[in-house]
């Protein structure tokens, strides 16, 4: 085990230093992202989505065992990640991200349809998320993996967008 897994805090001021899944496959999905990778997300989310969630935030989102959450990693570096909370038998698909300069790779797809399959497994039978009424890309890619549109939040994001609240069923004939 290297340095950095013992002690996975660097020489910047405590944040933790990302530490990839110990698979070094060119694109391994990791079973879970937890407490190692923490600096990963952190740098994924922010340039990503600006740092939608904090530190904080994230430190909770890995300890959790009912908060699933699966990466991709390339070279050793996050490049996408799908998380959830498992709800009783329900699926919440809370965040899925990828980098920008790897985006229309299929790698959200990628890391979307593995997190299903791990939910199910842990008992889920439906999934269901929200997404910006106007992100055209996020609308294709889970339209593609059977989501249907069940509703509309209006002014849901902090911007002022609408969310749709999409669902699909999992396991057979769910998507």
């Amino acid at each position: 085990m290297s340095e950095a897994q013992l002690n996975p805090l660097d020489s910047t001021g405590g944040v933790p230093a990302q530490v990839p899944p110990p698979e070094t496959s060119p694109d391994t999905i990791t079973g879970d992202l937890g407490e190692a990778q923490l600096a990963g997300c952190l740098a994924l989310d922010q340039a990503a989505l600006g740092g939608f969630w904090s530190a904080g935030q994230w430190a909770t989102e890995l300890v959790d065992p009912r908060r699933p959450g699966l990466g991709l990693w390339r070279q050793g570096a996050l490049v996408a990640m799908a998380c959830g909370w498992l709800i009783v038998d329900e699926l919440h698909l809370s965040l899925v991200v990828v980098d920008p300069r790897q985006r229309r790779q299929g790698l959200g797809r990628r890391v979307v349809e593995a997190l299903l399959e791990r939910a199910e497994g842990l008992g889920a039978k439906r999934a269901t998320l929200e997404v910006a009424a106007d992100n055209v890309a996020a609308l294709g890619l889970y339209g593609a993996l059977g989501f249907q549109t069940a509703g509309r939040r209006c002014g849901y994001y902090r911007d002022g967008r609408d969310a749709l609240i999409q669902w699909r069923n999992l396991g057979r004939g769910g998507g």
